[in-house]
This record gives C-alpha cells, sequence and structure tokens, in this order.
C-alpha cells in the first residue's frame, strides 16, 4: 500500500486513516473533537452513545463512557495533572471529569443560554498552568470567559466584530505556559493572542477559518483550518510547515511522541504518526 506522507521539513507524516478499533456493533458518530492524555491514551468526543471512547496510542479500543449525560460533543482537553474537560455545547455547559468519567465540576447551566454571557453554544475550553479555565464561547457569542478552578467566573472579554481585538466564531482555544490566551477566531481568519485578562497582544493572520490550536511540548503550535490544512508555527506565529489535513481536523491534538490526531466527523480519527530522523532521511 502506498504512504501518504503530509507536511514539510522536519514535519512530516504518515497518514494513518482511520485510527481506533471499533468493538463489534459500535460505530462511529459524529467525532469533534479529541484530546490525549499523559499516557498517551487517545479520547474522541462524538456526538452519540458513548461520548468518550478511549483507544491507546495504536489505536486498541480501552474503554468508553458518558452515555446519556453529554448530548452535543464539541470541545475537550486534558489537563497535565489527566482531567478532562469537555464542552457539551447545545446544552450550554463544560464539564470536569476524570479521566474515567467520574463528574467532578460543572461549570453553566443545562439547558439555559445567556447573551453575551456565560454561556451561548460554547465552542471550546483549555486550563492554564495555574488552573483557571477559559471557554470560547464562540457560536450564539463573541466572547471569551475565565474562571477559576473551582468554577467560579472571574472576567469575560470580547465583542461581535472584525476589528483587533473583537470576535466573530471563537472557536478553539489554548493557554500557553505564560498564561497567554490563543483564540481560533474562525470567521475572522486569524488567531489572536490575549494576556490572561483580555488585553489583546497580537494577531496571527494567513489562516482561512481556523477550526483550532493545540501547543507541543516545545513551544510549537500546530492549527487547522478549512483549507483543510494544518499549519505548523513557532511561539512568534512564524509557519514553519504546512499539510493537509485528509478532509478533518475541528479538532486537533498531539501526543509526546510527536504524533498528531485530527478528529474525522463520521470517519472518527484521524492519526500523523511523525517521521523520525531516519524515515526523514
Amino acid at each position: 500500500m502506498t504512504k501518504r506522507i503530509f507536511g514539510t521539513g522536519q514535519y512530516k507524516y504518515i497518514v494513518e486513516d482511520p485510527f481506533g478499533i471499533l468493538p463489534a456493533g459500535m460505530t462511529w458518530g459524529n467525532v469533534s473533537h479529541v484530546a490525549v492524555d499523559s499516557l498517551d491514551r487517545v479520547y474522541a468526543f462524538q456526538r452519540k452513545d458513548p461520548p468518550i471512547i478511549v483507544f491507546d496510542s495504536e489505536g486498541n479500543y480501552l474503554h468508553s463512557w458518558g452515555d446519556g449525560d453529554l448530548i452535543d460533543a464539541h470541545g475537550i482537553f486534558v489537563t497535565d495533572d489527566d482531567k478532562l474537560f469537555v464542552v457539551d455545547r447545545d446544552m450550554y455547559q463544560v464539564l470536569k471529569y476524570t479521566l474515567d468519567g467520574e463528574l467532578l465540576l460543572t461549570i453553566g447551566v443545562r439547558g439555559k443560554s445567556a447573551l453575551q454571557a456565560p454561556f451561548n453554544h460554547p465552542a471550546d475550553v483549555a486550563v492554564s498552568p495555574a488552573g483557571d479555565i477559559y471557554v470560547a464561547d464562540g457560536y450564539g457569542n463573541s466572547l471569551i470567559h475565565k474562571f477559576s478552578a473551582t468554577g467560579d467566573h472571574l472576567l469575560s472579554w470580547g465583542s461581535p466584530g472584525n476589528q483587533k481585538g473583537q470576535l466573530t466564531t471563537p472557536h478553539g482555544i489554548w493557554v500557553d505556559s505564560k498564561s497567554k490566551v490563543y483564540v481560533a477566531d474562525r470567521e475572522n481568519n486569524c488567531i489572536q493572542v490575549f494576556t490572561e485578562n483580555g488585553e489583546l497582544i497580537t494577531q496571527w493572520l494567513n489562516f482561512y477559518h481556523p477550526m483550532d490550536i493545540w501547543e507541543d511540548k516545545y513551544g510549537v503550535f500546530y492549527v487547522t483550518d478549512q483549507v483543510p490544512r494544518f499549519i505548523i508555527l513557532d511561539s512568534e506565529g512564524t509557519i514553519l510547515a504546512r499539510g493537509r489535513a485528509p478532509e478533518a481536523g475541528h479538532g486537533i491534538y498531539g501526543d509526546s511522541q510527536g504524533n498528531l490526531y485530527l478528529s474525522a466527523s463520521l470517519r472518527g480519527v484521524v492519526k500523523l504518526r511523525r517521521l523520525n530522523n531516519k524515515e526523514l532521511g
């Protein structure tokens, strides 16, 4: 079989599509996002029961959970201490779980929306090194919300528009080691970078409807957009590499080995296995 290799320079990947062996009788729903824990286990977040399906890094099924609890899968995030945050978009909630599905925290009132206040069909969640929780509230609102580790609302920022610092569809979010907040503002075709309190630092341009953003341990950023493609950038926003995302990339996450995982809707998950130095030649 011919191998498909995507990416450029030192960032080249072999496509493994599909990734994940489902048990007999189980089929994929619409996989919105994907995340990876400290042991490189992969969590697919889909819009049907079971909403959370867990695989090892080779794609072997481990277990699943969440039946009846999560209605409309969207964003997902794993903290450094292996707690799992998910966004239930149409239920207007952000929820925190153990990796085995024990509910630890709920933010938002189930079924209750608010205009330019938490929440109105939120899209994504990320947690800072200090434990603060940031939510991209990007479908009904144009806001970023900051919460304490215990779920107390601290502040919100953003207003509808296409000027610097304004937001149209904040769809993906990430927080770096210095608590800078990176927002994939989909319809404004940019990544906006803010301080932890919402002051605009800069914009990264040259995207077409960016959907998600993830950062590796070396401070390298990975963005997916609707070309569809993945874009790899340094911490200043300089493009290092690009590659086609194979009809995937609503969500992107990586593991400790440099491999990438992309959500692929009804096809489940796509793995991009990074080539090692020997394979690169």
